[in-house]
Formats: C-alpha cells, sequence, structure tokens
C-alpha cells in the first residue's frame, strides 16, 4: 500500500541551502569581474539558481567559464556564511550603490514583499548573509562554510534576459543559471538529462515532424494544428470521448463567450481578471471571453429542476478556453493562451461522493495508461484553516474521500497541508516521464464554492431542498500542454494507434509503384493510414527519411514482393523482420495497436 508523506519542502532541504550559497559565491565572482555592475536577485530554483545582473556589456560563454573557474576557487577558500540582522537604514547605507537592492529594502521594510521581491503576509526581518568580501541582502538558509560545496559539482549553464520583477517596461536584466549538486555524479546525469531533453524538446519535434506551429501574425501562445499534428491529437480526443460515454459521462457544449454577470456570479471578475482578456460591448452589454467551463456546465444544471434520483450527472466537453499569458512565459504548447480542456463537472449527492472520487480516479488512470503513462505520483492539498469556503465536516469527507481513492489506487502521494484553494481540497496527479520529469496532467477538485454561489439544488428524498456536491475534474488536463508532454514522453516516435502516418510503401524502382498503390489500398481498408512515398529518391534515402519522420513501419516493395504479394518490413528502430505477406503484416501491426505498442 502506497504511504502518505509530508513532503520535505525544498526550502528546507541541503541541497536547496547548496544552490542559494552557490548563488552568492556567482554573484562574487560577477562583481569582480564587473566592479561596477548592479544585482538583484538570486533565489534557488527547482534544479538549480539563478541570478540576475545589471552589467556594462552582454556576457559571452568565456565570461562564464572565467565565473565558473572563480566561484570554485572561492568555495575552496572555505569562507563562513555569517547572518547578521539590520535596520533597514543600515541596508540602505551597505547598498547604497545598488539600486535594485534599495528597491527590496523599501517593500522589506514596508512588509509587503521579501528580498527576492515575492509577496509576503508579514514584515519580514532585514537581514543580510555575508562571505569573503561578498555581502547580500538575504535571510538564508545557507551552508555553513563555501567548503561545503563540491567545486566539482556546480555548472553555469546559460544566460538569459529578464525584466527587472518581470515588468516589462523595467530594465533589462542579464540572468544566469546556474545548477549545484551534492556530488560530481549527480551534476553529470542531470547535464545528460538536459542533453537528453533538448532532443525530446517539443518545439523542436513539432516543426521536424510538421505537428504544429505558432504564427506572429495569428497571435502569440495561439496554436496552429497542422494535418499530421490534427490527427494525433483527433485520435486521441476520439478515444477520450468513447470512453467517457462507456463511464456514464453526457457530452455538453456551451459559448467560447458570456455576458459580465456570469463571471461576476462566478467570481471570476473578482479572483481572476487579470488572466482574462478584456471586455467586448454587445449591444450595450458586457461579454467576456472564457477562461473556465464551469459556469456554463453549472447554468445547464441549474436549466430545470433536479431530484436526487437524477444524480450523479457528469457532464463532459472538450471546451476550448482562452487565458491572458505574458509573452514571457508563453512555451510552445506547455504555456498557451488558448486552450481545449478535457473538462467535466460531475454533481452528486454526498452519500455519493465517495464512490464518484473513486471511479473518477480510476478513469482516469484507465486513460493516462492507454497513452503509455504508467509512472505517477500524486499530491493531495488540504484545507488552510485560514482560508476556506463551505463547512470543516464536508472538507473532512471530501479530504478523506480523496485520500482513501488514492491508497485504493496503489498510487504513491504527498500531502500538502493546508495547499487547498479556499473553495475545496484536490488531488493532482503527476505522470513521470521517460527521464524521470514530472508533469502535472490531472486533477480531481472539490468545490463548496460555486454551488453557494449560484445556489444550486436538488429536491431530496425527503421533498427538500438540498445542496449538491461539485467536483471538477481535467484528466488530460489541457490537450495543448498533453501533446506537449506526450511529443516529449515519446520523443515524437508515438505508439502505432496514435501515429499520423503507420506506415510508408517504399517503392525501390518506378516500375514498382503500381503495386506499391495497390498495397497501400488494400491497407487503408484494413483501417491503417499508409502513404506511398513516390520520390524519385534512392531507396536508402526514403528509409532514412521515414525513420527521421519515426513512422514505424517501412513497407519495400521490389519485383520479389510484387511478384509474390509480400513486403518487404523494416521497422524505425532499425530492424528488419523482412519479407511477408499483407496478412501476416497486418495482424502484427493490429497487435501492436491493441497492445499500445
Amino acid at each position: 500500500m502506497p504511504q502518505e508523506k509530508q513532503k520535505e519542502r525544498y526550502e528546507d532541504s541541503w541541497l536547496y541551502r547548496i544552490r542559494h550559497s552557490a548563488a552568492h559565491i556567482m554573484a562574487q565572482a560577477v562583481l569582480e569581474m564587473f566592479p561596477n555592475g548592479k544585482i538583484a536577485i538570486g533565489p534557488p530554483i527547482e534544479d538549480g539558481f539563478y541570478y540576475d545582473f545589471d552589467l556594462p556589456r552582454p556576457l559571452t560563454p568565456e565570461d562564464l567559464e572565467k565565473i565558473e573557474q572563480r566561484m570554485r576557487e572561492i568555495i575552496k577558500g572555505d569562507y563562513p556564511f555569517v547572518k547578521k540582522v539590520i535596520t533597514a537604514d543600515e541596508a540602505r547605507q551597505i547598498f547604497r550603490d545598488q539600486p535594485y537592492k534599495l528597491e527590496l529594502i523599501d517593500g522589506l521594510e514596508a512588509g509587503g514583499m521579501d528580498e527576492d521581491g515575492n509577496p509576503l503576509t508579514e514584515k519580514p526581518e532585514i537581514s543580510i548573509y555575508a562571505h569573503d568580501k561578498f555581502v547580500d541582502l538575504c535571510r538564508g538558509p545557507h551552508v555553513e562554510r563555501t567548503g561545503q560545496i563540491n567545486p566539482d559539482a556546480i555548472k553555469l549553464l546559460n544566460v538569459a534576459g529578464a525584466y527587472w520583477r518581470g515588468d516589462e517596461r523595467r530594465p533589462m536584466l542579464q540572468r544566469i543559471y546556474g545548477t549545484a549538486w551534492e556530488t560530481p555524479e549527480q551534476l553529470q546525469h542531470y547535464l545528460w538529462k538536459l542533453e537528453e531533453a533538448k532532443k525530446r524538446d517539443h518545439r523542436k519535434l513539432g516543426k521536424d515532424l510538421d505537428l504544429f506551429s505558432i504564427n506572429p501574425e495569428v497571435g502569440a501562445g495561439l496554436i496552429l494544428w497542422h494535418p499530421k499534428g490534427g490527427m494525433i491529437r483527433h485520435l486521441a480526443e476520439q478515444y477520450c470521448k468513447e470512453e467517457h460515454l462507456k463511464h456514464g459521462y453526457v457530452p455538453v457544449y456551451t459559448p467560447h463567450i458570456g455576458r459580465s454577470t456570469l463571471w461576476e456570479t462566478s467570481g471570476h471578475l473578482h479572483w481572476y481578471r487579470e488572466n482574462m482578456y478584456p471586455a467586448m460591448q454587445v449591444e450595450n452589454e458586457e461579454y467576456l471571453l472564457k477562461p473556465m467551463n464551469c459556469p456554463f456546465h453549472i447554468m445547464i444544471y441549474k436549466s430545470q429542476i433536479r431530484s436526487y434520483r437524477e444524480l450523479p450527472i457528469r457532464m463532459a466537453e472538450w471546451g476550448t478556453v482562452y487565458r491572458y499569458e505574458r509573452s514571457g512565459v508563453l512555451h510552445g504548447l506547455l504555456r498557451v493562451r488558448g486552450f481545449t480542456q478535457d473538462d467535466a463537472h460531475i454533481f452528486c449527492r454526498p452519500d455519493q461522493m465517495p464512490q464518484e472520487i473513486d471511479s473518477t480516479l480510476q478513469f482516469c488512470l484507465h486513460i493516462l495508461r492507454r497513452f503509455g503513462m504508467t509512472n505517477f505520483h500524486a499530491y493531495l492539498s488540504t484545507r488552510d484553516p485560514q482560508k476556506f469556503a463551505g463547512r470543516v465536516e464536508d472538507w473532512e469527507k471530501a479530504t478523506e474521500a480523496l485520500r482513501q481513492a488514492l491508497e485504493r489506487a496503489g498510487i504513491d502521494y504527498d500531502i500538502d497541508e493546508g495547499g487547498a484553494a479556499f473553495y475545496g481540497p484536490k488531488i493532482d496527479l503527476k505522470m513521470i516521464d521517460a527521464l524521470g520529469r514530472e508533469w502535472q496532467l490531472s486533477t480531481i477538485q472539490f468545490d463548496f464554492n460555486l454551488p453557494e454561489r449560484f445556489e444550486l439544488e436538488y429536491i431530496g428524498e425527503d421533498g427538500q431542498p438540498h445542496r449538491p456536491f461539485m467536483i471538477h475534474r481535467a484528466l488530460l488536463g489541457s490537450m495543448e500542454r498533453f501533446m506537449g508532454v506526450l511529443i516529449e514522453h515519446y520523443a515524437g516516435a508515438f505508439p502505432v494507434w496514435l501515429a499520423p502516418v503507420q506506415a510508408v510503401l517504399i517503392p525501390i524502382a518506378d516500375r514498382h509503384l503500381d503495386y506499391a498503390y495497390q498495397v497501400a489500398e488494400k491497407l487503408r481498408a484494413q483501417g491503417l493510414r499508409v502513404e506511398v512515398d513516390e520520390r524519385p529518391e534512392r531507396m536508402n534515402a526514403k528509409i532514412r527519411d521515414a525513420q527521421l519522420q519515426k513512422i514505424p513501419y517501412m513497407l519495400v516493395v521490389g519485383d520479389k514482393e510484387a511478384a509474390e504479394g509480400k513486403v518487404a518490413l523494416r521497422l524505425r528502430n532499425g530492424e528488419n523482420p523482412g519479407p511477408m505477406s499483407l496478412d501476416a503484416f497486418v495482424a502484427r501491426a493490429q497487435e501492436d495497436i491493441t497492445e499500445g505498442r
């Protein structure tokens, strides 16, 4: 059985201290190279650290090598990290020539933000950390001495531009990214993963395999699906829609826009306005592009009086939504401005809730496993005692139902105590890909807020109105993000059932074209997606191109194959099973499709 775990906060880990300290050491090395340089912020991040600088010239790869070498010298100096709590005026005196630090000090004194510019609810103390000749505005934590960092386990990775405070109206700074680990072996493994990730980058493969594009004339963050990418998405959606019908979901369709009053009732205009696009005026009324589908599904529920006998009602929609994202955070398919969710909302009685949670999680795993995703880790977010909607007892029941569902599913999970949004507890299910990376895909989210805001009811067995429970769930998340994850997980070599082109006929010479077309028609009649490579290229060139396009089967045909009614099979992985009858090939392909290979 899985164990529920209180996950160690990254901020409490030794690796966090190593990376935080490495960021300070890097800043010292940079200021030694550029004595008049200005420093901004330098926090640890997942798998590494960065620091932002305002420097007199652009950094070069040679600069990074020198900075990294100087970092190793500082580390070997074994200098202690010393903390000191100071006043705001003392801090201003220390950093009188550092304008970015002075701005942060103002924020610290006012109590609105920390030394990295992140918002705070409590007024923090102001402190500095010093080592060797370097002093930084910082609350820690750090290693005790620079010598506790392994000098052979650090690496500076690259330089990127970053606006100060993420505001495009503010100065553009140079951000140096680095990574630090406990051992050189860990560093080398991480660098290998980075190189492998570059090969799997869905943006590169999307172009190489002609799957999708983003055109500036259309708009940033808006995806154009090309025929091959469109076929993969169609196949994925088709499978999922059929499975939803088998599992008791009813399809609904809703508009892309809605009146502003709808979004006022739902609370989106209050809580989510900055992520919504500007309103449009239609006949003296305001309409907005929808950022979510839930209010529309709620209005379908409210369109008639509901009886307890009707519940549960499971509404599903592949609904396209639009959310404003700053251009600096857009990232291929993974972070976009318009996307389609495999969205569903379940309206149920309180007594039905445990079974609905259980079946929803099992259905989620069933869907993901069909796509070859078998390694999962879950996160259970629980109630924040200071901020929640609904009754404590309902939260406890819902949280326990989520916990038991994870236990029965045998999924390892972490508890995020107090990490739930105010409207309900949730499960986030993350898939672990071929490189060991976690990807957020599925969410099962309780909502005690919207049923209250929209006054949802059903008539119970006692003839009285009751409030239903509402569960939001998305299994693949968004189709755009899911496709990005799928491309990287398979490195573009999709299983046969998802491959946009499953087989390509390769005639050895022009005289074999007629036979190739005959074979193609017979295979299409069996439901296979087949192309004929009729280009006047050499056979080996056609095979190489088919392998680069990651087509599962290459069927070579020449005089012998035409005479015997066969095909010579080659696989994209380089294997060469050789000549076989059409029936034998079709049987093999159909078995691969059924088994998800």
